[in-house]
């Protein structure tokens, strides 16, 4: 099956130097063959929010079908860095954007590491010191970042000029900014408010704008976050979006997400609709405290699963799992996103037809990122595909015990290299390559 052309027949696959050889309708012979008979074939996915950019979690991606992890959201910075300590140590293909919140975080001297913990959050850069964050993002370009990554709802001291500057880059530089919304829910400025800001800058400086996990900014108010996405994109303005198929978002407690008002923000839920990622309790007041004192990552249970069935049906909404697990603790998007929607969505609950699914896990991505031999099935394509079972795919990661491989994907080749084979992650292959912007 190939999103691209929708073509959806029986056909033999050649693979060769890593590419794509031949696709044929008479059989082909080859040094080691694989008998996919009753099973789909079809390119690799591409998950484009992928934090946890670690063997353990490219371990979970590739059984989960992923044959690239993008970090685009928060980003990184500095970029070559970052590139260098996993070029020639990856099992799957790799890839960020330079960061705003990094960049940030780094020229207000926050303390914090992954995300603000004060300066960045609390500080109205200076002049001088936008300057310097402009720059940082410029580098970060200069080296090869797949785009500008944005977390306004992290660094929320952060201007509306500071935003639309980085905007200004972004059409200078033509590369989207992939941006976490700075307000999320109903209560004014809420989800739609921080929707139609991000929309202005990218209209007013003519920049591509796609737009992180709307299920878990907009909440209820997705159909019309999306009908502005969609409205958008019909009058000729390069807007996306994304989503996970889940009824749960994860992040610090310790973050600007739970500053006060933050049970209002996201939907009117309570302590208890927070569950601890290290143990899996529910949260009370007082553990609320205690934790976010501390830091670590919580799942809220916020998103009503009419609004994740929403997104999953919409045939424009890229599949991105937002994922990451820190030894085996995490959020089950991390390891089942994929097979999830293939299982849950696609077998059992017949919202949207298989190859849109596809399209929405991998063309669709690819497409966004300009990766022109990603996410499709056709000679010459990068050898990165993913062999599954469509009657026995299924995600078994759970809230509480998130660090379980998916079912049903026996095989998967990252760069003609099998990744996995027989359902089990192969030892000591590496054939993940860093995705930079022009190559």
């Amino acid at each position: 099956m190939d999103p691209e052309t929708r073509l959806d027949a029986v056909r033999d696959v050649a693979i060769q130097d890593g590419k794509i050889a031949a696709i044929s309708e008479t059989p082909l012979t080859g040094r080691s063959v694989v008998d996919a008979a009753g099973l789909v074939v079809t390119a690799g996915f591409v998950d484009i929010h992928q934090h946890g950019q670690t063997p353990e979690n490219y371990a979970f991606k590739a059984r989960d079908g992923v044959t690239t992890a993008l970090e685009m959201e928060v980003g990184v910075s500095p970029v070559d860095a970052w590139y260098r300590t996993r070029q020639g140590k990856s099992l799957i293909n790799f890839g960020a954007s330079v960061g705003h919140i990094p960049a940030r975080m780094a020229v207000l001297h926050d303390s914090g590491t992954f995300l603000p913990h004060d300066n960045a959050i609390n500080m109205v850069a200076t002049p001088e010191q936008l300057a310097a964050i402009l720059s940082l993002l410029r580098q970060g370009l200069d080296e090869g970042a797949l785009g500008i990554g944005m977390g306004i709802a992290y660094v929320p001291a952060a201007t509306r000029e500071e935003i639309f500057r980085v905007f200004q880059l972004a059409a200078e530089r033509k590369t989207p900014a992939y941006v976490h919304l700075r307000s999320s829910g109903p209560v004014a400025p809420g989800g739609i408010d921080a929707l139609q800001e991000v929309m202005a800058d990218a209209v007013a400086a003519g920049a591509s704008l796609h737009v992180v996990h709307v299920t878990s900014t907009e909440l209820r108010q997705t159909p019309l976050a999306l009908n502005l996405i969609h409205s958008a994109a019909g009058h000729n303005l390069d807007f996306t979006t994304e989503a996970y198929p889940y009824t749960a978002g994860m992040t610090d407690i310790g973050s600007a997400i739970f500053s006060e008002g933050w049970q209002e923000r996201n939907g009117g839920i309570s302590y208890n609709d927070l569950q601890w990622a290290a143990t899996g309790e529910r949260l009370t007041a007082e553990s609320f405290a205690r934790y976010r004192k501390q830091g670590g990552m919580v799942a809220i249970h916020c998103i009503p699963e009419e609004v994740v069935r929403v997104a999953m049906a919409d045939p424009e909404v890229i599949v991105a799992s937002d994922g990451i697990l820190d030894h085996g603790k995490g959020h089950p998007r991390a390891a089942g996103t994929y097979a999830r929607v293939l299982g849950k969505y696609v077998r059992q609950e017949h919202l949207l037809s298989l190859m849109d699914a596809l399209r929405k896990m991998s063309f669709l991505p690819a497409q966004r990122l300009n990766l022109s031999t990603k996410g499709r099935l056709q000679i010459g394509a990068d050898a990165d595909i993913v062999v599954f079972d469509p009657q026995r795919v299924i995600d078994r990661a759970t809230f509480e015990n998130p660090a379980q491989y998916s079912e049903g994907i026996p095989y998967v080749m990252v760069n003609g290299v099998w990744v996995v084979k027989d359902s089990r992650i192969q030892e000591n292959v590496f054939p993940g390559r860093g995705l930079r912007r022009g190559q």
